[in-house]
């Protein structure tokens, strides 16, 4: 599994979103490498990593990441997810022994009823739209007013994002081989399994962004459901991918809840929805 290793201190595993690759971590990855050993991997059939023999679902790239940490000597590493990814580390926590600590951002695998179609289908007709552009999308994420079109459902600042960052990811987007097969794995497939309270013994948080339009905010209730011991952090003005429109933040949240450099993490409280919101500086991990 190709993957980036930058950085010093306690080891830390970054797993990208449907699409990506290791180098979508480039908004956050210095920050974190300044106090921890960052490994950002290519999931099979994303970046530089073939695909799978057989099916690409969760479950076999939770299988893969299994086999990538055991290889690696890596047992109980802290991992943090973004989208498909934060799903996939969900499932590495709900087994036990794979990773330690977990930031799972944004997480899909929580709709119901329409949202499933609305995922699909947006997602469906975006990369489609990216395959016939490919020829045109660095001069397209360069140009503030295409690049804001092209990332209205993903981002909540999209003008303010770096050309180059937004042109490498979509672009990964159009060629990685396993991306229809996931699409619709987690649109229809298996759906996202749980763990009983108290099943979890390392830290688990949530984040999600206020203006997510892929996974919606109501599916955060949900996902606490699902994981009872988690804690969930909301962050405002911000869209699917905190680690673009909010980096700093994510950066705090992620050291804070996994250990890092002294930072100030907010406390947590019981926000409207009965879900755990984190709105008051301390200096204690969550």
């Amino acid at each position: 599994m190709h993957h980036i290793r930058c950085g010093s201190g306690k080891p830390l595993l970054l797993i990208h979103g449907l699409g990506g690759h290791g180098q979508s971590w480039n908004p956050i990855l210095d920050d974190l490498a300044a106090t921890r050993e960052v490994i950002a991997v290519d999931l099979p059939g994303f970046g530089k990593t073939p695909r799978l023999q057989g099916e690409t679902s969760i479950r076999t790239l939770a299988d893969a990441v299994t086999g990538f940490v055991h290889a690696h000597g890596l047992q109980g590493i802290d991992a943090v997810g973004s989208s498909m990814g934060a799903r996939l580390v969900l499932e590495l926590a709900r087994r036990g022994s794979v990773v330690g600590g977990v930031v799972s951002l944004n997480p899909g695998g929580f709709w119901q009823g329409w949202e499933r179609h609305a995922f699909f289908s947006s997602i469906w007709l975006s990369i489609r739209l990216l395959r016939l552009l490919r020829p045109a999308l660095p001069a397209l994420s360069a140009n503030p007013v295409t690049r804001a079109l092209l990332l209205a459902q993903f981002s909540a600042r999209p003008t303010t994002l770096a050309p180059d960052i937004v042109s490498d990811e979509l672009c990964s987007y159009v060629a990685s081989p396993a991306f229809d097969e996931l699409l619709a794995q987690l649109a229809y497939g298996e759906e996202q399994q749980g763990a009983p309270r108290g099943s979890i013994a390392h830290p688990l948080v949530i984040g999600w962004g206020r203006r997510d339009r892929v996974c919606f905010p109501r599916q955060a209730r949900r996902a606490l459901a699902a994981f009872p011991d988690a804690q969930l952090h909301w962050f405002e003005r911000c869209g699917h991918f905190p680690h673009w429109d909010q980096p700093a933040q994510t950066v705090d949240l992620i050291l804070g809840a996994l250990g890092g450099a002294s930072r100030r993490l907010a406390s947590p409280s019981l926000d409207a929805a009965g879900s755990h919101d984190f709105s008051g500086p301390v200096t204690q991990p969550v």
